[in-house]
């Protein structure tokens, strides 16, 4: 399990944009926030929190990408309907979840089974883990975390 301190994982994403790495933001903050599924209630608020403070998290030198195990086509529909401004990455292998620990058991009504946990990870400049949060409650994160992305 990867904590503060740590160094992130150079993953690989793909993006609206094309390929894309964890490497790719060495010199600024990077938000990478990990979500179950586009266009769920949940995810969908967390991403159009993210939106509304995108212009905040700017001004801090920082970017953000939300990552799930959501196909490009998938994502553009997403980011369409709610006018969303923040990257999204497609972790279809799950390569990246893995790399940060966010693919787990999870359980729903007693049944057991494997999914994304909602986390956050603050990587500062020099590419270390300055922040993490897991098992995120939507209310209110992006506003935390943007104060941590002031911070430093």
């Amino acid at each position: 399990m990867l904590n503060q301190g740590d160094s992130a994982p150079d993953a690989r994403f793909a993006t609206a944009d094309g390929p894309a790495s964890v490497k790719d933001y060495t010199g600024r903050k990077l938000i990478l926030y990990f979500y179950p599924k586009d266009d769920t209630s949940g995810c969908t608020r967390e991403a159009q929190d993210f939106t509304a403070l995108a212009s905040d998290f700017a001004a801090t030198g920082a970017s953000i990408v939300g990552i799930s195990k959501d196909s490009l086509a998938s994502h553009a529909k997403f980011q369409a309907k709610y006018d969303l401004k923040v990257a999204l990455g497609s972790d279809e292998a799950g390569d990246v979840c893995e790399a940060f620990g966010t693919w787990v058991e999870k359980s729903m009504y007693g049944r057991k089974y494997m999914g994304i946990e909602r986390a956050t990870f603050l990587i500062g400049p020099d590419g270390k883990i300055a922040r993490v949060w897991r098992k995120v409650k939507v209310p209110g994160h992006a506003a935390e975390v943007l104060e941590a992305a002031k911070a430093i």
